[in-house]
C-alpha cells in the first residue's frame, strides 16, 4: 500500500485522537487511525504526539536516565552481562549490560524488586511507574487503533494482555527499559559496521546490525536522534530526527505480526552511534514495550472472524512462551505486500465536512 497515494512522510497522530468514544466514531479519530495504520505499512512506524505535560515526565525521565548511567561503574561485574536470552523473556527486571551491543539497560517491570549482586536494594531512575502508565496506555490505544483498521470486534487482545491494574502476586509481561548506547565510560566491544546512506552520507551501526522487537507494540522517546527503521521498499531512514518534546516513535513488533496473520508487519530498525562517542552521556532511550502473557497463546481466530485470510502458517495458535524463546528470520517475515484498506476520509474531506456543516 506504499504507492504514489500514500504518505509523504511519517504519520503523525495525536494520542487524545486515539480514544475512542461510544456510537459512531468521529472523523478525527478515523483519520488518525487511518493515519497510524498507512504509516505502519509504508514505513513500518508512526510518531504519537502527547499533551504537554506528559512531554514534561518524558523529558525528566530521560534526564533521570542519563544520571543514572553515568554513575555507574565502567566495567560492570560478570552477573550483570546479560546477552538476548529469551528464556528469561518476562523476568528481567534492574541493570544489565550488553558489551556486544555496547548497551546498559534498566528494566522497570512491576511485580518485581530488582536487587543487587550485594543484595542490596537498587535506586533506579526517578518517574519510572509514571512513564509506565503513560506509555502502557499509549500503546493499548495504539494496538485498539490497528484493531479497529483491521475491522476487529473492541478490544480483541484482552485476554492476552495483563490486567489492568496488576492483580495481587502478578508480575507485568509488559516492560519499561531504560536504556543507554555507546556510555563513553562504559567500556563495551564497540564493534561496529560502516553503512552508507542514500544521501552518501557514512553511518555507524552495530555489528549486530539491526533489531526486531517480539512486542506487540513498542514505543521509544529517546535524548538524541539515531533510531533507523526499514520502510515497505527495504530503504533505511531515520525515524526520531525532528521530534518535538512532546513525540515519541511507535512500531509494531513481532507478536502482533503474529496474531494479525501477517497484516501488520513488524519494525526492523537499528540504532546509529557515530554522533555518540564524544557525547558525556551517550545515547538515552525510554523504550516500552507491549507484551502478551505467557500462559497464553497468539491465535488468529480474530482475523478470521474478521472476514480476513489466515495463511497456513498462522493457522496454529502458537503458545506464547515459545514464540518467544523462538528465533524468527527476518528474511521470511516482510513477505505480505498488502494491507487492509477502508474509506476513511482524507483531511481534506474533513475539511470539507466541516465547511458544509457550517
Amino acid at each position: 500500500m506504499a504507492g504514489d497515494d500514500g504518505l509523504p512522510s511519517l504519520g503523525r497522530v495525536k494520542i487524545t485522537d486515539l480514544i475512542p468514544s461510544e456510537g459512531l466514531p468521529s472523523d478525527s479519530y478515523k483519520l488518525s487511525v487511518s493515519t497510524l495504520s498507512q504509516s505502519f505499512a509504508q514505513y513500518s512506524a508512526a510518531v504519537i504526539q502527547f499533551p504537554a505535560g506528559d512531554g514534561a515526565l518524558l523529558r525528566s525521565g530521560l534526564d533521570s536516565a542519563c544520571l543514572y548511567f553515568q554513575q555507574r561503574e565502567a566495567y560492570p561485574s560478570a552477573d550483570m552481562i546479560h546477552t538476548n536470552d529469551s528464556r528469561e523473556w518476562c523476568k528481567t527486571s534492574g541493570y544489565y549490560a550488553d558489551p556486544q551491543l555496547w548497551q546498559e539497560t534498566y528494566d522497570y517491570r512491576p511485580g518485581l524488586t530488582p536487587i543487587e549482586p550485594s543484595n542490596a536494594m537498587e535506586l533506579p531512575p526517578g518517574g519510572l511507574p509514571d512513564i509506565f502508565g503513560l506509555l502502557g496506555k499509549a500503546a493499548r490505544g495504539i494496538l485498539d487503533a490497528m484493531s479497529y483498521y483491521l475491522n476487529l470486534r473492541s478490544s480483541p487482545f484482552t485476554e492476552i494482555l495483563d490486567n489492568v491494574p496488576l492483580r495481587s502476586r502478578e508480575v507485568s509481561s509488559s516492560v519499561l527499559s531504560v536504556c543507554c548506547h555507546a556510555r563513553p565510560s562504559f567500556h563495551g566491544a564497540q564493534h561496529h559496521n560502516l553503512t552508507t546512506q542514500d544521501d552518501g552520507q557514512l553511518m555507524m551501526f552495530h555489528d549486530h546490525d539491526h533489531q526486531v522487537d517480539k512486542s506487540l507494540i513498542s514505543v521509544v522517546k529517546s535524548d538524541k536522534a539515531g533510531l533507523h527503521v526499514r520502510d515497505f521498499h527495504g530503504r533505511w531512514f531515520l525515524v526520531d530526527g525532528d521530534l518535538g518534546p512532546q513525540e515519541a516513535v511507535v512500531y509494531p513488533g513481532l507478536a502482533l505480526y503474529q496474531a494479525t496473520a501477517g497484516y501488520v508487519n513488524p519494525a526492523l530498525h537499528r540504532t546509529e552511534i557515530n554522533n555518540i562517542p564524544g557525547n558525556m552521556y551517550g545515547r538515552c532511550s525510554l523504550v516500552f514495550k507491549l507484551m502478551p502473557k505467557s500462559m497464553t497463546s497468539l491465535s488468529c481466530s480474530e482475523m478470521r472472524a474478521a472476514g480476513h485470510g489466515v495463511e497456513a502458517q498462522f493457522q496454529i495458535p502458537v503458545p506464547v512462551d515459545d514464540f518467544m524463546q523462538r528465533s524468527h528470520p527476518t528474511d521470511q517475515l516482510f513477505n505480505r505486500n498488502t494491507f487492509q484498506s477502508f474509506s476513511f476520509p482524507t483531511a481534506q474531506d474533513v475539511v470539507n465536512s466541516r465547511s458544509l456543516d457550517q
